[in-house]
């Protein structure tokens, strides 16, 4: 194991080497010696039997395994049948997407006939029509304020809010938002608004069919989004830049699946202001690939090679790798001679030699970007693409230049692509996502085979819905071209589905707290599963994590992973690794695993269950008279007896409202018990059974045991028991005041690593909870110690609670010096330490030369005989003394786990630019600009969009690409690495030396039996000389260092069944024109001059 560079070097001692070593006496101390390995073990022995003492007293946890037999008469125990619980899921959740399904036929179906029906108008103005513009409100379109134009054709609206959508929505008018560098004068945009507008009748009909419908939307090939129902924008920026055709169901939805190789020229003729905007536009093209696709990325003058010279042949377009392929491409400059055939050859091969390594294999693409040149490599395309022409090459020409484009045409036309011209900014946007539309003809062409509905990967919806999946459909032009068939995509319809909504359909309770549903894409990434909680909002790439890395990933569920993508239902019973709630533990733990395909989609479903949750409780308290006299362990009345009772906010019954107040959540569920019956069809039977049969079971606990219990007498604070029904009990009343943990126990990492382990399970406080002013004023810090209840029931074992205690650390400190010290020991209580007679130091009287600790399984300090411990609890270990934690690491008395968070939030690195104006000039605000009126004209709107993406591309405003202040404000998203540390299974006792060179330190380490605790005795580090890797548990930003161990670790995936990417019917001489929106040299130069002004 590779551990850096290492000074110190550890051994263990043989059995002569240690009676030397014991036998010596400490220099820092005459007449003491460090304690000898019996010694030690014997300090364990007395920890150990104190633990299970005082716990099995105070908790009860024997008579609360009596209980549940008591009670055997009020429940059933029902086995869980993974097989049959997979199969049902997936019906129902086939079932759901189906509904959604019926919309998307119908609403593409009704698109295509309106838009076949529509009569084109050259001369509709914007006047002529009425609609509510989504972005009216923002604030660079201002409606009706002081000295501003009011455009008559928007609609205003009211709104109410709907939970469903967690928006104010208007149910009686679709939306319309149309992307900032669009002139929503241009008749193309008002005739698509005009056809389009009678979708909203088809929007409505399908919500009233089927109530549970979120967004609807048509995302129009010009750039237009009509969404259902009517709720305003939300601009994450300071400037709108949605544009549907970015976004990720957009995009698989309007073309099937892409290989792509991009050829940059990066010959001298293209250097300045040129090479800056090729650099812009590939890193556009390169955002219109998603995972399905397959890209690789080309420089080339006199000889063509890959931008990251590691990536030999295509990668997946993941997020991931276009980060990779972006960098690079920030750092291409400009030298040498155009030679167009080196690029092509390589571009050629990359795409037509078959090889294993997996890509899209269906559209091959090749994406010129260039100055211009004369050459045709006329050559090159006869020997690869002629005459069959499987290769289709789009050629972008770049930059204000006088060379004859006639070349790039030609090629374009010749190869069944597409010419276009990036004169300005104003161009990059829009030419580098046109291709799709002749990507589109195909399937177009392919009429009803092609109109198979796709399901997206998971992604952040643009509303503030949340993680949502869309189902998309294609909408063709159906009308005539002349004689032959229109082969144009006009857009795509999409219907999402709230991650929620498919939750909901499977089973929570039933399967314990560690047991769960999780399902998976053709990518590995997950649709389900309990660790897909991204942390950033807004965020504009798919939410795609692997299923090996929400899990902790091994071989197996490699081969699992595999065989749901190839939709083979199995099942597996393996011993696997998990991590905590809190990602800061890792247990080996036994799981099975169960899968199977959902028909009519091309997702996969499968459940995770550990052995003790092959049964579950399922109460049964239909005698109204056991139903009253059990509940009555619910009503606070019984507080202060018995202890504060914790409600886990579970839906027990539609009506009953949710509270982040746990307390007003119980007083909302007895106010509703009073009204309703728990039989009634609007509560969950079964939860609300189990509920009072666990309050009862708890309640009769702390009757029975707690409250003859002196706790202060034993260092207690609290003690507690918390069951899967969802119920949590801490006793006394007045400790419910400091109880910190989550309500929910299975959101918990005490109840869920309790389930997992044998015996005890110590967790000292966070930092942050003990750096509260309240905690060090009131001076007492609890340790939770908890400890899984098994019952046997009739040879049927379960877990159905936990129970616990929180220790006083002052308290237990003392307790734990006086267990690890010689001062109560008879065999050493009469010896006197002198000159003339050693004798061997402990942890409480030698504290100043004896380190003693208490560590955690995950490298945290629980308790120390330090004076200054009260600090350190609650530390990785490797912040309270590195050396040595480098020490229980290196000797493998700890392993480490390193796990990647490939969408984690991270702050932006700061710009050393500081760009400013002189004070007494006005410095203009894009809002103050976007609100002249005199911006809409048509000639003025060429000028906005310079301006826009002068803001937007950091290329053209700074020369070493420095973005804009207040762009670089958002986390964005990034890769981070996090160690977990655990206990190897290797023996439980060890004596080491810590060589240091001219010094050494002795420490022995011994696993507290039946616990999660390590027991260090350690010498004090006499010298600081050791040279080591600083071990941490801090999760930070990893920077990639060479990309191409990911990429020759390439995980297995599976591309969509279907591929159009051929016709025979295709009309190819539709191939080229350069942009719609061209600005003069006079307005570039006019814009050249206010940008300054802008630098904010």
């Amino acid at each position: 194991m590779a551990i850096g560079k290492r000074c110190c070097s550890i051994v263990c001692l043989g059995s002569v080497q240690m009676l030397l070593i014991l036998s010596a006496s400490w220099p820092g101390a005459a007449g003491l010696t460090f304690p000898q390995q019996y010694t030690i073990m014997h300090w364990a022995r007395r920890i150990e039997q104190e633990i299970d003492r005082v716990f099995e007293q105070i908790t009860g946890a024997q008579q609360l395994k009596g209980l549940y037999n008591e009670e055997r008469r009020q429940f059933n125990l029902v086995k869980n049948q993974p097989r049959k619980i997979v199969e049902k899921v997936a019906s129902d959740i086939e079932k759901l997407l189906a509904k959604k399904r019926k919309a998307l036929d119908r609403l593409a179906s009704e698109a295509e006939r309106l838009q076949r029906e529509h009569l084109w108008q050259d001369g509709i103005k914007e006047l002529d029509m009425a609609y509510y513009d989504s972005k009216a409100e923002l604030d660079y379109y201002p409606m009706d304020g002081e000295g501003e134009v009011e455009n008559p054709s928007h609609i205003k609206l009211e709104f109410v809010y709907d939970p469903n959508f967690k928006n104010n929505v208007n149910y009686s008018y679709t939306a319309v938002q149309i992307p900032t560098d669009i002139y929503k004068g241009a008749p193309v945009i008002l005739n698509e608004l005009n056809w389009t507008q009678a979708l909203e009748k088809v929007f409505m009909e399908n919500s009233q069919e089927d109530p549970s419908l979120l967004w609807q939307a048509f995302g129009s090939a010009t750039g237009v989004t009509r969404y259902y129902p009517a709720t305003p924008w939300k601009a994450p920026d300071k400037i709108d830049l949605y544009d549907v055709r970015r976004r990720p169901w957009y995009i698989q939805g309007a073309s099937s699946p892409k290989d792509m190789v991009i050829l940059v020229d990066v010959s001298g003729s293209v250097s300045g202001l040129t090479l800056k905007l090729i650099k812009a536009s590939v890193m556009e093209m390169l955002d219109t690939l998603s995972d399905d696709d397959y890209v690789n990325v080309a420089r080339f003058n006199e000889k063509a090679e890959a931008v990251v010279p590691c990536f030999k042949h295509l990668v997946q377009a993941n997020v991931r790798n276009k980060k990779i392929f972006k960098d690079a491409v920030q750092q291409m400059q400009a030298k040498g001679t155009t030679d167009y055939k080196s690029g092509f050859h390589f571009a050629f091969n990359q795409l037509l030699n078959k090889t294993n390594v997996p890509r899209a294999n269906c559209n091959k693409i090749i994406m010129l970007f260039t100055d211009g040149g004369e050459d045709r490599a006329q050559d090159v395309f006869m020997q690869y693409n002629w005459p069959n022409k499987t290769v289709r090459v789009f050629t972008f020409s770049v930059g204000q230049h006088n060379y004859d484009v006639t070349p790039l045409q030609w090629i374009a036309c010749t190869n069944k692509g597409y010419y276009f011209e990036i004169r300005s900014i104003c161009a990059i946007r829009i030419n580098t996502q046109e291709y799709l539309d002749v990507l589109g003809r195909p399937m177009v062409l392919a009429g009803s085979v092609a109109k198979q509905v796709q399901w997206t990967n998971v992604y952040q919806d643009a509303l503030g819905l949340g993680m949502v999946v869309t189902g998309t459909l294609p909408v063709f032009n159906l009308t005539m071209d002349g004689n032959s068939q229109n082969q144009l995509i006009l857009g795509v319809m999409g219907v999402d589905v709230h991650l929620d909504e498919i939750k909901r359909l499977t089973p929570r309770y039933n399967l314990g707290a560690n047991g769960y549903i999780f399902a998976i894409d053709p990518n590995g990434y997950v649709l389900l599963h309990p660790n897909l909680q991204p942390k950033l909002v807004n965020l504009p790439e798919p939410v795609t994590l692997d299923f090996l890395d929400a899990e902790v990933e091994d071989s197996n569920k490699e081969e699992i992973r595999r065989q749901m993508i190839d939709g083979r239902p199995g099942e597996m019973q393996i011993k696997t690794l998990v991590k905590s709630v809190d990602e800061q533990y890792i247990d080996e733990v036994n799981r099975s695993y169960t899968w199977t395909s959902i028909n009519g989609t091309d997702y996969s479903l499968g459940l995770v269950l550990p052995p003790y949750s092959e049964y579950f409780i399922q109460a049964d308290l239909s005698d109204m008279m056991i139903q009253l006299q059990y509940i009555q362990s619910l009503l606070p009345s019984s507080f202060e007896s018995s202890g504060h009772l914790f409600l886990a906010p579970r839906e027990y019954c539609k009506t009953l409202h949710l509270s982040d107040n746990n307390t007003q959540f119980l007083e909302n569920f007895l106010l509703l018990m009073l009204h309703i019956s728990p039989e009634s069809d609007e509560c969950d039977q079964g939860l609300i059974h189990n509920l009072i049969l666990d309050s009862r079971i708890i309640g009769q606990l702390a009757s029975r045991v707690w409250k003859n219990k002196d706790l202060n007498s034993y260092g207690f604070l609290a003690v507690f028991a918390s069951t899967n029904a969802g119920i949590t009990r801490v006793f006394p009343n007045i400790a419910a005041e400091s109880w910190d943990e989550d309500p929910e126990p299975f959101n918990t990492n005490y109840y869920r690593r309790s389930l997992d382990n044998k015996g005890y399970m110590f967790r000292a406080p966070t930092r942050s909870a003990l750096d509260d002013p309240a905690v060090a004023e009131n001076g007492t810090v609890g340790i939770l110690v908890s400890s899984a209840v098994e019952v046997n029931l009739g040879g049927k074992l379960i877990k159905p609670s936990v129970v616990g205690v929180k220790l006083d650390l002052e308290a237990w400190v003392d307790k734990f010096k006086i267990l690890a010290s010689n001062v109560s020991d008879s065999r050493q209580g009469s010896h006197k330490c002198g000159p003339s007679r050693s004798c061997e130091m402990d942890c409480e009287v030698n504290t100043d030369d004896l380190l003693c600790y208490l560590i955690d399984d995950g490298g945290f300090l629980v308790m120390s005989n330090q004076r200054d411990h009260w600090k350190k609890i609650g530390l990785f270990f490797g912040d309270v003394d590195p050396y040595l934690m480098h020490a229980l690491y290196n000797n493998s008395i700890f392993n480490r786990r390193q796990s990647y968070h490939f969408q984690s939030a991270c702050e932006p690195v700061s710009s050393s630019h500081t760009g400013a104006a002189p004070r007494g000039i006005y410095v203009p605000s894009i809002a103050d600009v976007l609100s002249l009126a005199w911006w809409t004209s048509t000639v003025a709107w060429s000028m906005t969009q310079q301006l826009l993406y002068g803001l937007v591309y950091n290329s053209w405003l700074y020369r070493d690409d420095v973005l804009v202040e207040g762009f670089e404000t958002r986390e964005s998203s990034c890769v981070t690495i996090q160690s977990q540390f655990y206990f190897t299974n290797t023996t439980n006792s060890y004596n080491v030396l810590q060589d240091c060179g001219n010094c050494s330190r002795l420490f022995h380490a011994k696993r507290i039996e039946n616990t999660n605790l390590l027991f260090v005795v350690a010498e004090t580090l006499p010298c600081s000389s050791c040279e080591i890797e600083r071990l941490t548990q801090i999760r930070t930003e990893f920077q990639e260092e060479n990309p191409c161990e990911v990429l020759s670790n390439a995980r297995y995936r599976k591309g969509p069944a279907s591929c159009f990417d051929y016709s025979a019917l295709e009309n190819a001489s539709e191939c080229g024109r350069g942009c719609a929106l061209q600005s003069s040299i006079g307005v570039l130069l006019f814009i050249q001059l206010i940008l300054p002004l802008f630098q904010l």
